[in-house]
C-alpha cells in the first residue's frame, strides 16, 4: 500500500494522516464544533505537503465509531465522497482499535482497556491485545455502564481513552488489580487509524465503498423524557 490517507473526527479532535510507502504525516487540531469545516482543507494540505495528487491515493480509511454521532457522520461522508470520486477501497476502523493502538506507539501497552465516555452514564468499551505490531479485539465492542464493564481474566491492561477520565474511580473498583498504567488524556489519532487499516489491507483490499459505514454501538443520542 504506496498511498494512504486517513482520516479521524470522531471526538473532541479532528485530524487527518497521509501514509506514504511507510512514512506518516498527521495534521490535528482540537476544534470539536468546526470538524466539518476543517478536515477537507487539512486533507488538501497533507496531499500539497507531500506533492501527491488525490489520484495517487490507493485507499482511505476513516475512523467508524463509536464517538460522535455528528463526527463519525463526518468522518463516513468524506471517507465515502473520495473512494467513489478515486474508486478506491475505504477501511472502516474502530475508533477503539485505533485509540489502543494509540497507546501501543506512545506508551508501549501491549493489553489496552479502551473506554470512551459515551454520556448518559455509560462507556464505549473495548479490550484489545497486541499481535504482530497491531492492536487486536479481545471481545466485543459494548456501550455498557462503568460499574459493568467485563472483567479481564489478566493483569497489567493499560487503560485508554476520556472514559477514564469520567469515570476512574467507579472502573477502578470494578477492575481493581487487573489495571496497570492509566492514559486517560489519550484520543484516537488518524495515524492509527492509519496503521490499523494497513494492517487490515495486507489481508484484503476488498473494501468497496457502500460497505464503509459509522458504527454507533447504540441509537439513541440523549436521555429520554419521562
Amino acid at each position: 500500500m504506496h498511498n494512504l490517507l486517513a482520516i479521524e473526527t470522531s471526538g473532541e479532535a479532528c485530524s487527518a494522516a497521509l501514509c506514504s510507502d511507510g512514512d506518516c504525516m498527521e495534521l490535528l487540531e482540537s476544534e470539536p464544533r468546526r470538524h466539518s469545516e476543517l478536515i477537507l482543507p487539512m486533507i488538501d494540505r497533507l496531499l500539497a505537503e507531500a506533492g501527491i495528487k488525490r489520484s495517487a491515493l490507493d485507499a482511505v480509511a476513516f475512523g467508524r465509531g463509536p464517538g460522535s454521532f455528528t463526527g463519525v457522520r463526518i468522518a463516513t461522508a468524506v471517507a465515502q465522497g473520495i473512494g467513489y470520486g478515486l474508486d478506491k477501497p475505504v477501511v472502516p476502523v474502530s475508533t477503539l482499535q485505533a485509540l489502543a493502538q494509540g497507546a501501543f506507539r506512545q506508551a508501549g501497552a501491549r493489553a489496552v482497556l479502551a473506554a470512551l465516555d459515551a454520556r448518559m452514564d455509560e462507556l464505549y468499551w473495548g479490550a484489545f491485545t497486541l499481535q504482530d505490531g497491531l492492536m487486536q479485539p479481545d471481545g466485543e465492542e459494548l456501550v455498557v455502564a462503568p460499574s459493568e464493564v467485563p472483567k479481564p481474566d489478566s493483569q497489567n491492561w493499560t487503560a485508554a481513552g476520556s472514559g477514564w477520565y469520567a469515570w476512574e474511580e467507579i472502573l477502578r473498583q470494578r477492575l481493581g488489580g487487573n489495571i496497570g498504567a492509566i492514559l486517560p488524556d489519550s484520543a484516537c489519532h488518524a495515524r492509527d487509524v492509519a496503521t490499523v487499516a494497513a494492517g487490515m489491507l495486507a489481508e484484503s483490499s476488498d473494501y468497496p465503498v457502500f460497505e464503509a459505514m459509522p458504527v454507533y454501538l447504540r441509537n439513541r443520542v440523549t436521555h429520554r423524557k419521562s
